[in-house]
This record gives C-alpha cells, structure tokens and sequence, in this order.
C-alpha cells in the first residue's frame, strides 16, 4: 500500500509540476489532457477504512469469502475515490460532463478503471490488489495499476531525455559507440610487460639455456607459487605480487643452489640464463561505481587499463564527470584521471594497469557548460571550477571560419531567473563559466565591408576591393580598362544607401575620363553598370535564301560584307541556281506615309559567276543591315523524272520522262507493249496527287460536312483523314489509248506515275448487303441480278437502287431508276459488285399502310385536279 500511495504522490507532483511551470501557456486542451492522466491514477490510492465513506460496514468479499473487505469492482462507488483539481487547472475550463462528475464528487476527480473506464472502489488485501489486472492480460510483468502505467510512461520520456542530454555530452559518444569496440580492447600480443605483476591463475614460461638447458611453464597456484619438477630439488617459489623482473630474480636466486651457471663464481663467468615470459594470463574482477552508464562489477584481462574499464562501463552518464575519474585501490585512491586528456591530447596520464578488486569510481561533475553555433563543436563540456571561456573555445575546437569572434552571448541562471551576459574578446580569458551557463557564437553578416562590382564593357567585369578602388576611374583601372564598345556618355551607379534604399546615379564617364569632370567617390556596395553599344542597337543581319547549297537566315552583319561574302557563308550556288537572276532585296527606311506610290523596298540584281564573282561594275557590292538575297531556280533546269510501269507488259519498270508531251501510249511503247495475257480494259493509273494546304482543308471539311449531315439522317458513315500526298487511282480506258495514241484518252504522264495492267480476270467480287458475300467466276451473258442470285440475294437492309460497280481499272458506274425500275450497271471481269446498307430505321406496317395511303390520296388529288381543268378546257 505505501507503495502505491508513493507512487501516487509522485506522480501527482510531476502533473502538478508541468502545470506550475506552463499554466501561461497550455490550452484548455492540454489541461484536459492532463486531468485526465491524473484521475487514471486514483484507482491506485488504498480504498477508505471500515466505517468511513460509502464502504463503511462488514461484506463478504465473493471471491474470498473473508469478512471486512470491500468488493472489488462496485459500480457507482465512488465516494470517496476521487482527488482534487491540479494546481491551476481552472473548472471552469473543462468539458461540461467533466465538470458535472467533479462537482457531483464535491469537487474533486472521480477515480477511473484504466481498462474498463468504470468508477470503482480500491481493493483492501492483497487477493484483491493481485486480481485488479487488466482483463484478458496473463503476463507476470508490466504495470497493471493505473498508477503504474503512468510511471512506466513518466519513465520511458525520462530516459529519453537523459539519452538525449548524454548525447549533446563531449565524449559520450566515444565510449557508447561499438565500433570502437575493438579499439578499448588491450594488446594481448605483446612481448611480456617487465612492470607486470604476477598473480594466481598467470602461466608462466620459464626457459633456462646456456650451459644447461630447462623449459618449464607452470600456473601460479591460488597460494600464488610456481613449482619446479621434482628433478630439481626445489621447492615452491612464491612469486604473487611481484613482477616479472622481480619473479625472475627469485627463481635464479632459488635455481643458482642447482644451476651454478647462474651466477658468477669462482669457477667462472655466469653461462647459464633464465628467461620468464607469459603464457595465458589470468581474469581480474574491476568494480565501477559511481555516475557511470553502466556501473557494476566486469571480469576483464590483467593486462586491461582503466581506460579498458571505462570503456565496458560505457563512460560517465548524463551525472558523471569525465574530468575527474578515480582509481581506488586497498580503499585508497592512487589515481585521478581526466578523459579530456584523451579526447582532446590524445594522452593517457594515469592510465594504469588494473588489478584485481580495484574500484573505479565516476564522480558527479561539477560544472557543464552548452556551447552552441559557430564553433566546429557543438557539445556540452564539463569544465573544471575556475576555468574561462578560452579555455571552453578549446574544448570547442575553436571558432569556425565564418563565426563572430567580437562578441559572444553567455544565458546564465542566477538564484531568480535568467539572464543574458555580452563576452567581448577582450574578456575571453578572463571571463569564469559557472555551471548551466550556454554560450551562443553567432554568425558573421551576410555582407562584404570593402566591395564594389563593377560589370558591362570592360576587360575584367567582376568584384573588387573599395580600399584599393576608392574612385570610379580607379575602379575602371583595375577592370583593365574600358571595352571599344562601351557606351561612356551615359554610366549607372547603382548604391545601397544606410536606409538599405536603392539608388541609381548617371554619370558621363567620357568627361570624368577626359578630366573635365570631378572623378566620383565610391561607396561600399556601389555596383557600376557600364552599358556597350551593340546592347543599344538591334541585332543585325542578312539572309541567304533560294538555290543555294546552305539556305541561312540571320547570318550576323558585319561590317564591310559583301555579296560574295554572304554566298559563300551560304556555301555556293547550287546547279540549279539561275547565276544571272541574283536579287538583293533592301528595306527602305525613310518612307513617305502620305505617298500611295511610295517606294518601300529597293532591289539589286546581279549576275554571279559559278566562282562567286561579279562583273566589274558591280564588284564589292556592300551589303547593309538586314538585306535579303534571293537566288531562283534557272527555268531551263529540270531534274530528271520517271514514271513506272507494272504487270503485263514485256519489260516492266521505272521509265525516264522525256519530253513534257509523254503520253501513257509512249509509256506501253517503251515497256514493249502488252503480254498476251494483259487485261487492257482494267488498266489503270495511279497517280499520287499533291494537295496544298488550302485545298487540302477544303476537301477535309467536304468531308467532315457529308459525314455530319449522313449522321443527322441517322445514317453511320465512317470517314477518313486526307493526306496532302495520297496515292489515287485514275479510270483509263488503255483500250481506245491504244487503238488510237495521242487522242483526248491518252493522257500525259507525270513524275511518279504508276501504270498497273493487270492480267485477264476471270472473278467478280460481291460485296455489301448480300446474304453470302463472295467471288464468283465471270461469265458472259450474265447480268447484275444473275450475280445478285449466286451470292444469295438481296438482305431485308439492302439498299438496291443505291447498288454500284466498281470495274478493274477504277472506273465506278452506279445503278439507275426509271420509273419504278432500276436499271443495273453490267458487269465486266474483274468488277466489284457492291450493295450499300439501309441507315435508316425500318418501317412498321402502320408505317408503311400510313404512308400507302398517303400516296394513294396524293394520286386522287391529282386525278380529280387533272379531269377538273380538263373539263374547264373543254
């Protein structure tokens, strides 16, 4: 129970804590919050005592059938359970159903079940406490009060910080970090340590050579003594305590009675020799006390140092001091280390090899100071008492490179509050650190003390340093000097004024160059703009273009260019180019608006030689900005062109053009006429038609427009996308063509023609709205329903008066109507029969009566209109 109660109390003052110190700015929210983790805690308090409360009286506990305790879990018992409002936690303030449980309880907080939310009374023994677990949990460990939950949450935020704060500590990570593990381990390679101290447990390698010869190794027994085999005579030589030297001198001292040779004597010279070494070494138990982060008791090698301690113990914690590290040995302390030695020199005073049962012990330090900002260190240091900043700067590692090293900012606690303490440099090694302080290394400004830049027409554009450049024509000296281009009449100074304001001054640097007018004074940050002539004027240039091997627009203008020059810039004339029709078409510049004639471009022509030169009168034509020269194409050069022909002809293939008046006729003569197996009536010519941009949109939206008006109608109609150059066929008739060449049917041929004469077809094709689409065989004699009949006959959707014939050579022929008849186009080898579909919805027999009668009264109207007049005329 007290400890419950304890842990209650402890609670309770770290709520009230926070709320002491943050009341002035929590929200309502927060404070909610923490209302409600202090009344989790209540069911943890010890339930009232027989007689008081609303549990007054004897029960019988269900489940240990004991009288004098309270039911574990009574339902609305809460008289009694609650406790008061944290300081400052206004009622007022809280959730109105929070505010009616508190005033019902007589302002205090009812207790809450952590797991159930129910009010409930205490258990009052210690059966009862066992079962007040969290249902369905059958864990042995973990908080299960509602007390400990919240310290074992108190808890893990604790250790947080503290690993935080041992993170921001110089050193800390060095002893924390694993791969240095292998670094605080010691060197049991070594040759045998001559200052050793020799223990129970160490093996020995004891080697006698010389004049005679023994190795032995031995343990030294827990009794601390080696033992000699029994040849020797010798009895146990005790040896814990002592060196290795020193254990060395006595086993001589003890084997010089049987090895003579070990001394000199009488007979002689010593000429046998003793050598110890050490074999396995033994284990040594260090205790760590103190403000370590992981204090204890560690088995480690003898061979092990205080610093192979510190390392397994993980260094000081987030109390311990690493200036002040004692060694104590038979309780007395032999050594004190500092750990800065080793960080910060890489020295290693005091280190001392370990023995067994030493204490190393971590005080608490003394000291600590939090150094942020510009430093290369931003750490927390321990510091010893007396010490000045200077000496922190060095713990620091220094300033960094762009830090303020006039003045640095020391926040201080004193016995009240806070306060804020300006360190100039003059002060740094005489200014005393105390304990909490936090110095702030600020940044240098973002800005340059002594610079002017100076940009635009000059050799070395750039910035410069004012204390060398005072003036403007110094400025301008140390750029190197002015560009040919620069434009001096009028300079721009742009200056920051102390207001931070920008302002523009114009100055005539031609008068401050020629010395007639006063140099200028310039200020830090000034900014020169020296402007060049060619960003006054507009880019120049001349074109090239027409027959010429490199058409070019925009070569830039240079001065003195000529038309040769622009030629050969645009690589040569072509063949094709026409030499004697060179035009050079110049702008006119002062044009009269008024003027309805007047002239506003002027025009050169020259003739220019295949070596780009021109006669003598016009040699050196110089150009002008933005000429235009134009080469045409000679009318009398014409690139060679063909057209082919395919299929049943002698010898098929590309044909050259030869004259512009080649007719298909002359085409067949040159591919040496027809096999005996050309079909001459499906001869046809393809021809790939190009179409301009114009006539290409017209055709387009002739299109687009019959597809709209097909789809008002109800009808599908699919439609395709022209192409500028599209292959079409043409309907010739090479039958009339070769009967009689040159007549209105012998059309002339054009570059890229293709005529296609197929050989004798035999089939006829149906297709569309017919029950059976297919190809049958052609037979003479047989006409357009004669075929219509072989592929099925006519669908219900058949569109027969629109039905159609497209033949072998292209040609189309559409079927007619007479009267009520229609009249089907005749059919030839090789044509394809095609029935189009109805698009429309078909008509029902109401529909269809509907319209008959229309139709027959339309007729009687007719007939009565005609007998009328006719009896008027008679």
């Amino acid at each position: 129970m007290q400890k419950i109660r304890n842990n209650h109390n402890f609670v309770l003052k770290y709520f009230y804590d926070i709320t002491a110190q943050f009341s002035r700015q929590l929200s309502a929210g927060l404070a909610v919050m923490s209302l409600g983790l202090v009344s989790l805690s209540v069911q943890a308090q010890v339930a009232p005592a027989a007689g008081t409360g609303s549990g007054a009286g004897t029960t019988t506990s269900p489940s240990s059938g004991r009288a004098g305790s309270t039911p574990a879990a009574t339902q609305g018992a809460t008289t009694g359970q609650g406790t008061a409002l944290p300081q400052g936690v206004n009622i007022n303030n809280l959730p109105a159903n929070i505010q009616q449980q508190i005033k019902q309880q007589g302002g205090q907080i009812p207790g809450k079940n952590v797991t159930t939310g129910r009010t409930t009374s205490q258990p009052t023994n210690q059966t009862e406490r066992t079962n007040a677990t969290v249902p369905g949990d059958t864990s042995d460990t973990g908080p299960t009060t509602s007390a400990e939950v919240i310290e074992d949450g108190y808890e893990r935020a604790r250790r947080r910080e503290k690993e935080e704060k041992r993170q921001k500590l110089f050193g800390y990570t060095l002893f924390n970090d694993p791969a240095m593990k292998e670094a605080f381990q010691p060197n049991i390679s070594i040759a045998t340590p001559r200052n050793y101290i020799v223990g129970p447990g160490d093996q020995l390698n004891i080697r006698l050579y010389g004049y005679s010869e023994f190795d032995f190794t031995q343990k030294v027994s827990p009794e601390g003594a080696v033992y000699f085999a029994n040849q020797t005579g010798i009895g146990p030589v005790y040896v814990s305590g002592l060196t290795v030297e020193q254990a060395r001198a006595r086993m001589i001292s003890r084997l010089s009675s049987k090895f003579v040779g070990l001394r000199n004597s009488s007979y002689g010279p010593a000429n046998t020799f003793l050598e110890v070494s050490l074999g396995s070494i033994r284990s040594i138990r260090v205790t760590v006390t103190g403000d370590a982060v992981r204090p204890g008791t560690y088995t480690l090698s003898s061979l092990s140092t205080v610093m192979n301690a510190i390392y397994q113990a993980g260094g000081p914690n987030e109390l311990g001091s690493f200036r002040k590290v004692q060694l104590i040995r038979n309780n007395k302390v032999v050594a004190n280390l500092d750990l800065y030695d080793y960080l910060l020199n890489g020295t290693q005073q005091n280190d001392f090899r370990l023995q067994d049962n030493d204490n190393i012990r971590f005080t608490t330090y003394l000291v600590r100071v939090e150094i942020i900002g510009t430093v290369k260190r931003n750490n927390i240091f321990e510091m010893l008492p007396g010490e000045t900043f200077d000496r922190l700067l060095f713990y620091a590692g220094d300033f960094a490179a762009n830090a303020y090293k006039g003045r640095v900012k020391v926040k201080r606690l004193t016995d009240r509050e806070l306060k804020v303490i300006d360190v100039t440099a003059a002060e740094f090694k005489s200014f005393t650190m105390q304990d909490g302080d936090e110095v702030t290394v600020e940044q240098l400004l973002d800005r340059f003390e002594n610079q002017v830049t100076i940009e635009g027409a000059v050799y070395r554009p750039g910035q410069f340093s004012l204390d060398q450049n005072k003036t403007l024509k110094d400025l301008i000296r140390s750029a190197e000097g002015l560009k040919g281009d620069a434009f001096q009449g009028r300079v721009n100074i742009v200056r920051t004024r102390e207001d931070l304001a920008i302002e523009n001054i114009t100055v005539n640097l031609a008068d401050i160059m020629a010395g007639t007018a006063p140099d200028i004074q310039l200020q830090r940050e000034d900014q020169i703009i020296i402007t060049s002539r060619f960003d006054l004027t507009e880019q120049a240039g001349v074109s090239v273009q027409g027959e010429v091997n490199l058409p070019m627009e925009g070569i830039p203008y240079m001065a003195n260019m000529t038309l040769e020059d622009a030629l050969l810039r645009a690589g040569g004339l072509k063949e094709s180019a026409a030499a004697s029709l060179v035009e050079v078409v110049r702008r006119k510049k002062d044009v009269d608006p008024r003027s309805t004639s007047a002239q506003v471009a002027e025009t050169f022509r020259f003739n220019v030689n295949r070596d780009l030169s021109i006669n003598a009168d016009e040699n050196r034509f110089i150009l002008q900005p933005f000429d235009q020269i134009l080469v045409r194409k000679s009318p009398n050069y014409l690139v060679q062109t063909y057209a082919n022909v395919e299929g049943e002809v002698i010898v098929p293939g590309a044909y050259p053009i030869r004259s512009k008046d080649q007719k298909i006729s002359d085409l067949v003569s040159l591919s040496g006429g027809l096999t005996p197996q050309a079909y001459v009536e499906g001869a046809t010519l393809i021809r790939r038609v190009q179409l301009s941009a114009d006539e290409l949109a017209r055709r387009q939206k002739s299109v687009d427009d019959l597809a709209e008006a097909a789809t008002s109608g109800k009808a599908v109609v699919e439609t395709e996308t022209l192409s500028a150059d599209k292959p079409e066929s043409i309907g010739i008739n090479l039958k009339k063509i070769l009967a009689k060449p040159g007549s209105s049917e012998d059309i002339l041929v054009q570059e890229g023609d293709i005529l296609r004469i197929p050989k004798i077809l035999e089939t006829v094709r149906i297709q569309g709205e017919v029950l059976l689409p297919t190809t049958v065989k052609y037979r003479s004699g047989q006409n357009f329903q004669d075929y219509i009949s072989q592929s099925g006959g006519f669908t219900s959707k058949s569109q027969r008066r629109k039905s159609f014939i497209v033949y072998a050579n292209g040609s189309v022929d559409r079927t007619r109507k007479f009267m009520f008849f229609n009249i089907y186009p005749r059919v030839e080898p090789g044509s394809e029969v095609i029935i189009p579909k109805k698009t429309g919805t078909p008509l029902t027999p109401q529909q269809i009566l509907s319209s008959t009668a229309g139709t027959i009264s339309s007729l009687l109207s007719v007939i009565g209109l005609v007998i009328a007049l006719s009896r008027v005329g008679n």
